[in-house]
């Protein structure tokens, strides 16, 4: 209990923020490893000594690769109400991720993916097959570039699979780290870092606002390297978006 207690930044009775670290699954696969999901389910269990089956509701997901915040609600109740949040898209997740070439300094992008289920990746369809696929949405904020790279804050209005990576590859700015989705990728850890969460708390109606830049993990868990250039403007994020309303 002690490990994974370190990995969450909030807790009541109704729900849990806590960290996903890269190369952890969300929830359980036919893989059988680790998932951030089960291993809550036992801590709750184990700290509120509960007998039986535990719930645990999964608001949303994290590619297994990335890491960052995610919501979990310990009721019914609270499943439903952060699950219509998150509908309604006032369930804000935010992502910082460092990508190839200079980005514009705000942009949306607004495609429809499809999910190959044998090679695990995801592609953008032209727009004369969109019905075929799932409309994803995001919009981006260039927060530092060079002639090479740019740091770029990136808001969901959809959850696909890959999404971020998939979009961003399109666009012509694949992510740093990223194998599947950058040619030129190196492998490793991606670029790519779940690092705002906001939302409102789904009993007491409270506005609840989370934020853990790269490398802010506890417990030695790694992050991706290519964050370490821009410490400087990860803290000024930190410093400013708690104070921006969900």
């Amino acid at each position: 209990m002690n490990d994974i207690s370190k990995l969450i930044l909030f807790e009541d009775n109704h729900l849990i923020v806590a960290l996903k670290p890269p190369r952890m699954l969300t929830q359980g696969d036919i893989t059988g490893d680790q998932d951030l999901f089960n291993l809550l389910k036992a801590y709750v269990k184990e700290k509120y000594n509960k007998p039986g089956e535990v719930y645990l509701g999964l608001v949303h997901r994290m590619d297994r690769p990335v890491g960052g915040l995610l919501v979990f609600a310990r009721t019914s109740k609270a499943a439903a109400r952060l699950s219509e949040q998150l509908r309604e898209n006032t369930l804000a997740r935010e992502y910082v991720l460092v990508c190839e070439g200079v980005t514009p300094a705000r942009f949306q992008l607004r495609d429809y993916l499809v999910k190959d289920q044998e090679t695990n990746t995801v592609r953008v369809l032209p727009q004369y097959l969109r019905r075929q696929g799932k409309e994803a949405v995001l919009f981006g904020h260039t927060v530092s570039f060079d002639d090479e790279k740019s740091l770029v804050t990136v808001r969901l209005q959809t959850g696909r699979a890959h999404q971020i990576r998939a979009q961003m590859a399109h666009f012509g700015h694949p992510l740093l780290g990223d194998a599947r989705y950058n040619k030129d990728g190196k492998g490793g850890l991606i670029a790519l870092w779940g690092m705002r969460l906001a939302f409102a708390h789904p009993i007491t109606k409270q506005a609840m606002v989370f934020v853990c830049a790269p490398g802010r993990m506890p417990g030695g868990y790694p992050h991706s390297v290519h964050f370490d250039p821009y410490q400087r403007e990860l803290d000024g994020l930190e410093r400013i978006w708690p104070d921006i309303a969900p």
